[in-house]
């Protein structure tokens, strides 16, 4: 059955109907003019203003709504590999084939995919898209472009109170992404309303972070792995280390326990090169080297503390402030400490006294950047005080290059991972420099004003044209650099390693001159000492030695006192003679 409402209103509750005519207008109202207002109106000057043929446009500002963007992407592995296998390891690739190819369906997938493909394949041989049209055009000369680099973006913090940007790190798979650690490393100058968040920053997107990281403290550092794209290890200001994902969200998965962390700030963490791809090690200025495996973080599975007695003692241990480890030297790495010491260590020795190998001292501060040249394992490059500094490992007393003495402190330094003589440096002044040793050693071969505040970390991505650098007030700069600093240059690798043999061929010998002197003065003051009857001198006890030292010293002032004496009256005895003489004549 159909249910209908029906809804009624009388006609007289509708009102008057409305009547429409065409009629002409009538004057209803006239207001007279007030004569006694217009002694209140001021009369406005005339002006003249001259106008063109045109329609008159009026330009003004409005303020729009900003527009937000937001990304929203897939989790993609790559290749299609399943999370457990691990595409870059041959074994595994081969053994998850065979498996699949076992598989029934597999046959019948294969069957109906193949008829597509061959259309594909039989489209692509028909058609050469590849063909070379201009064989016979001459190619263009290649035109050298000065150095120079441009700023892409600004990473600015998003908080109030702004931070230092202490570490920063490119994504492994292509570098489209940015993580970068904010934390404040000036004494007592923390307070309670300042954030304790990092963030992972899109390159395209410098309106606001793609993800946020939540530590339990401040991170000094922050480090991908470079195995794995969706994880990242941190070193926090309190000593711990913190474990993410970025696919779980901002809480980290796992944290170190405070019982087993560092004392210190946690000032540089690197990725090891295992078969799992989850072992770390970490290094602060408590002076501890600890490795970890960040799916067990309760405790370190190593511990190594930097005392150079080779001892072990924790009292006399030298504070890390900077890490390096090359994978293809699975067993070395190396430590930059607080007092100007760069200590060479093997992982791999069993007792403390082997794990430190040798010490290198060649800086008045703090070694705040330590890196191995990736084309030249045994040279490598630290930045502390004023100076950079390149060496050798065969070399222990002095390093082969160096840089002229900078106006300002330079605190962070990398390695371009392109090209094999260029290097870059960031200053206290807001400076970052650009080095080619084969093109110039005195002078940076081009620098760049980036702030105005003083630059703190540097970063550079893996194909080498975007460099990032972190300030003090929280700004990360995106920096793209010209073809010619970024681009593999003919015959550089060969120039470069004539040129690291020719200057460790020249300390090596001047090295040798030294030693050959201080065993001459050492030979010297031994034969001299046997002369004056050194073995009388050993008899004597060493207050007998001082009262005869003293008595040396007397008769000795008493002779150069007799001596300028007689200069004194050889000297007037001669005045005298002149004036009798002047008088004769």
């Amino acid at each position: 059955m159909e249910i209908v409402h029906v809804y009624t209103k009388l006609h007289s509750e509708f009102g008057r109907q409305c009547l429409f005519s065409d009629r002409p207008a009538e004057l209803l109202v006239d207001v007279p003019a007030d004569q006694s207002l217009a002694s209140q109106f001021t009369q406005r000057t005339r002006r003249d203003q001259s106008l063109q043929a045109s329609r008159d446009m009026s330009e003004h500002r409005v303020n729009t709504k900003r527009f937000e963007s937001e990304s929203c992407g897939l989790n993609h592995e790559e290749g299609g590999w399943p999370k457990d296998v691990n595409h870059q390891v041959m074994e595994q690739t081969i053994r998850f084939r065979k498996k699949v190819e076992k598989d029934e369906s597999y046959i019948n997938s294969i069957l109906q995919l193949g008829s597509v493909m061959e259309h594909c394949i039989r489209q692509n041989n028909a058609v050469d898209i590849y063909q070379d049209c201009f064989e016979d055009g001459e190619m263009p000369e290649e035109h050298q472009e000065p150095p120079s680099a441009k700023t892409i973006n600004v990473f600015r913090d998003p908080n109030e109170l702004k931070r230092t940007v202490t570490g920063l790190s490119w994504h492994p798979d292509g570098g489209e992404k940015l993580a970068a650690a904010y934390s404040c490393l000036e004494f007592q100058k923390t307070s309670r309303d300042m954030s304790l968040d990092s963030y992972i920053w899109d390159i395209e997107n410098p309106n606001r972070p793609e993800l946020s990281l939540k530590p339990a403290s401040p991170l000094v550092c922050l480090e991908y792995n470079p195995k794995d794209c969706h994880s990242l290890v941190g070193g926090s200001y309190n000593g711990q280390i913190a474990y993410w994902d970025s696919r779980r969200g901002s809480q980290p998965v796992e944290t170190s326990s405070v019982e087993h962390s560092h004392r210190d700030p946690v000032y540089k963490i690197i990725w090891l090169q295992s078969k799992t791809g989850t072992d770390t090690f970490s290094a602060s200025t408590d002076g501890q080297v600890l490795w970890w495996d960040v799916r067990k973080l309760s405790e370190p599975t190593e511990r190594l503390v930097l005392d150079p007695s080779r001892e072990g003692n924790p009292e006399r241990a030298l504070g890390a402030i900077s890490l390096d480890f090359e994978s293809t030297m699975p067993t070395k790495f190396m430590v930059g400490t607080e007092q100007g010491l760069v200590v060479s260590c093997n992982r791999k020795a069993k007792t403390p006294t082997e794990k430190v190998v040798c010490t290198y001292d060649g800086h008045q501060g703090p070694v705040y950047a330590l890196q191995r040249n990736p084309f030249f394992p045994k040279n490598f490059l630290t930045v502390g005080d004023w100076t950079a500094r390149i060496w050798s490992e065969d070399i222990k007393e002095s390093s082969i290059m160096w840089t002229k003495y900078q106006m300002s402190y330079l605190m962070d330094a990398c390695w371009s991972p392109v090209r094999p003589s260029v290097f870059f440096t960031v200053k206290m002044d807001g400076v970052l420099d650009m080095w080619d040793i084969l093109f110039k050693q005195n002078d940076p071969t081009l620098s760049l004003k980036v702030c105005d505040e003083a630059l703190y970390s540097l970063r550079l991505q893996d194909n080498g044209r975007l460099v990032a650098c972190g300030s003090q007030q929280g700004e990360a700069t995106l920096l793209e650099i010209s073809s010619g600093l970024s681009t593999l240059q003919k015959n550089e690798k060969s120039l470069l390693a004539a040129m690291f043999e020719r200057e460790t061929k020249r300390e090596k010998i001047l090295e040798a001159r030294q030693r050959e002197i201080r065993l001459k003065e050492r030979s010297r003051s031994e034969q001299s000492r046997s002369e004056d009857g050194g073995r009388e001198d050993i008899d004597q006890s060493p207050l007998q030695l001082m009262a005869r030292a003293e008595e040396d010293f007397y008769v000795l002032t008493e002779t150069e006192k007799k001596g300028k004496e007689r200069e004194d009256q050889d000297l007037s005895s001669e005045k005298e003679v002149q004036i009798l003489e002047q008088s004769n004549e």
